[in-house]
């Protein structure tokens, strides 16, 4: 499974030291995965809260340098860092090479079923989809709590409180989604 995900261009290791470290290949690309921003700060964490707002999957992006567990990245609307809050387990270029990927995930997603890319659009997980098309939607799991993507279950977080985990069947498609009922309404495309 990970050697699909890997040819999809998804995920990507170059391991070097943290903070001399050149920049990943490719540099330049596209977001692969909608991410949540407060405007200067992204956390692998992801959390939906805040207020903070959605950038899409397939949105370009640049890498312009590293800092301290952060990855520094240029949008066409501005600057920012990505956080390896969550995921310290991997260095930072292999960190930034989750993130930015080379193919536009938007050729992809316009290849799904409309109710998939509906759901990959907002950031909604259903049964049926592919691992990829959860990576693509909700973004990378938190190493530290998923350090193997052939899990079977990856856990997710809403906010610091709203648990949700993915549950995959022997096809690596979504089985089911288990959570509490309200972050299910918020989470869950039916």
């Amino acid at each position: 499974m990970i050697a699909r995900i890997a040819l999809a261009g998804l995920l990507a290791a170059a391991p070097l030291a943290a903070l001399a470290q050149p920049l990943p290949q490719p540099a330049e690309g596209f977001l692969c995965c909608n991410m949540r921003t407060d405007g200067k700060w992204i956390s692998d964490s992801n959390y939906a809260e805040g207020g903070k707002r959605m950038i899409p999957a397939g949105t370009p992006i640049k890498v312009t340098g590293f800092g301290r567990q952060r990855v520094l990245v240029e949008f066409p609307d501005g600057k920012q860092a990505i956080g390896n809050d969550y995921s310290r387990s991997l260095d930072l270029t292999s960190f930034a090479q989750r993130y930015v990927v080379a193919e536009d995930p938007k050729r992809k997603m316009a290849g799904y079923a409309p109710k998939v890319r509906r759901a990959v659009e907002t950031a909604r997980v259903m049964p049926g989809m592919t691992r990829e098309q959860v990576l693509m939607s909700l973004g990378y799991p938190m190493a530290s709590e998923n350090p193997h993507l052939d899990a079977r279950v990856w856990r997710y977080w809403l906010s610091s409180f709203a648990e949700f985990q993915v549950v995959f069947g022997p096809d690596d498609r979504v089985r089911e989604i288990t959570t509490d009922p309200q972050t299910r309404n918020l989470v869950v495309m039916e």
